[in-house]
């Protein structure tokens, strides 16, 4: 069985995303923020960690670039789930070698479960 840390700080995604993955037969872990997230993972070891930019206390990307400091956490797949879409920020996301990067409003939960499939498997 397949591990997701969700980390969101917005409780209705992250409890629609939870539900999503846990009906789809995944484990999933949930954190508020981004060094929660961070202890999470060296934690759990999920298989794939969606990750929101935007967050109290460490931002997703603040979390992103600590967890490639750690060598058992450095290959974990990430999905960027986020509200911002603008360019500075998609760069930046990019530049750092984060390539899935996903709008929260133009994405359905079946397709964000669809993707962590693709990403677990590759």
């Amino acid at each position: 069985v397949k591990k997701i840390l969700i980390v969101e700080d917005d409780h209705a995604l992250a409890f629609a995303l939870k539900n999503k993955f846990i009906d789809e037969g995944f484990i999933t872990f949930e954190a508020g923020n981004g060094q929660e997230g961070l202890d999470l993972a060296e934690s759990e070891k999920p298989d794939l960690i969606l990750l929101d930019i935007v967050m109290p206390v460490m931002d997703g990307l603040t979390m992103f670039q600590e967890m490639k400091k750690k060598p058992d956490l450095a290959d974990t797949p990430i999905i960027l789930l986020t509200n911002l879409n603008d360019s500075e920020t998609i760069s930046r996301a990019l530049a750092m070698g984060l390539n899935d990067y996903l709008v929260k409003t133009d994405w359905k939960l079946e397709n964000i479960v669809k993707l962590a499939r693709q990403k677990i498997n590759n």
